[in-house]
């Protein structure tokens, strides 16, 4: 798996669904963007599930990881 996976997350702050890519580099790993929508700094963990499928988990500043 080396390409690119589109994933919807909701935005741990504003609640607006959100487009954003997965990179297979990512995997365990944590990194923050910035929403799109209310410019909020999102906490992501993109990893691979079961079914070898790349997922994220998302949290604000307040909840950590």
């Amino acid at each position: 798996m080396n390409q690119l996976t589109e994933a919807t997350i909701a935005c741990p702050y504003c609640g607006e669904s959100i487009d954003v890519l997965l990179d297979p580099s990512d995997v365990d790993q944590q990194y923050i963007e910035d929403c799109q929508v209310c410019c909020k700094p999102i906490n992501f963990l993109v990893f691979e599930n079961m079914d070898e499928e790349l997922t994220v988990t998302v949290t604000s500043d307040e909840e950590g990881f």
